[in-house]
């Protein structure tokens, strides 16, 4: 591995202030994306001017009240990432907005720098939220689509969780998104932000670029812990066997039209012709039997 200490941040080593992870565009040496995680005790509150950037409040465990320009969203929140998707707020460019907990609970921040502004605050149902059961076999896993383009309007934000099955591979095969190629490939800074379900649980991120933008990661993760990814391929996501996996993608970029356009590496993109054959893990949807 080389300069791999750069891009993992375990838990702990970027926290700041009220925040146990602070991520900004000036922290991580790029434009675009940023990533807080604020924990508040039971009654605590939180200011949050956006500024340049527009902001989720996505509730990890927890919920919440956010008032913003004048509106109040009651967020219900979830007990954990495993156990469902859950409602969020949307927090324009250049707002000022109060987080407020009366029960305690921990919260992901995603941002994005975006010079547009004009979208309003909006609260997003969890029963909106289309979850996707992608790949197949030990590639089997779970995308709750929160704020990509189709599922949830912003100027540059696009937010998305994935959760992998222990013992399965995600974010594979290796893709990339770091040239603006119109139609095929978009340029995007990406986080992936790591929970391990299980004590002791761990799992591994794989990052690799080319002679020409090199870079080199493999993390073993923990929760807590955050991948930055500012060029180059990326994945597998590996959870190890007996310890789900769950990680928290935030992208945005420099590009006026907000799109995921991903290309896959040309030596491992024949495994997607494998799925067809194989059988969804039936370890999913996570949540399923809390929900019956």
């Amino acid at each position: 591995m080389s300069n791999g200490s750069k891009y993992h941040l375990p838990k702990g080593t970027s926290a700041e202030g009220p925040y146990d992870l602070l991520v900004t565009p000036e922290s991580a040496d790029w434009g675009c994306s940023g990533l807080r995680i604020l924990t508040l005790e039971p009654g605590q509150t939180h200011p949050l001017p956006t500024g340049e950037s527009e902001f989720l409040v996505l509730p990890l465990t927890g919920g919440c009240t956010v008032t913003v320009d004048g509106q109040t969203f009651e967020l219900d929140g979830r007990t954990g990432v495993f156990t469902s998707v859950t409602d969020f707020a949307y927090l324009p460019r250049a707002s000022e907005a109060l987080i407020s907990s009366a029960c305690g609970g921990t919260y992901a921040l995603p941002s994005a720098r975006t010079e547009r502004g004009g979208l309003r605050a909006r609260y997003g149902r969890k029963e909106d939220i289309p979850v996707e059961l992608r790949g197949a076999g030990a590639c089997s896993r779970q995308v709750n689509n929160y704020c990509l383009p189709g599922t949830f309007e912003a100027e540059q934000l696009l937010v998305c969780e994935v959760l992998t099955p222990g013992g399965n591979w995600s974010s594979y095969p290796p893709h990339k998104h770091d040239k603006a190629r119109p139609g095929v490939e978009s340029e995007l800074e990406e986080i992936y932000y790591f929970e391990v379900a299980g004590e002791g649980g761990f799992g591994y991120q794989r990052v690799y670029g080319s002679q020409e933008r090199p870079i080199d990661v493999l993390a073993e993760v923990r929760s807590g812990d955050t991948v930055l990814i500012p060029h180059g391929w990326h994945g597998p996501s590996i959870a190890a066997p007996g310890y789900d996996l769950y990680y928290l993608n935030v992208m945005a970029g420099p590009g006026q039209d907000r799109a995921w356009l991903i290309c896959d590496d040309p030596a491992h993109g024949w495994v997607r012709g494998t799925w067809e054959s194989q059988e969804t893990d039936p370890r999913l949807p996570f949540g399923a039997k809390e929900t019956e």
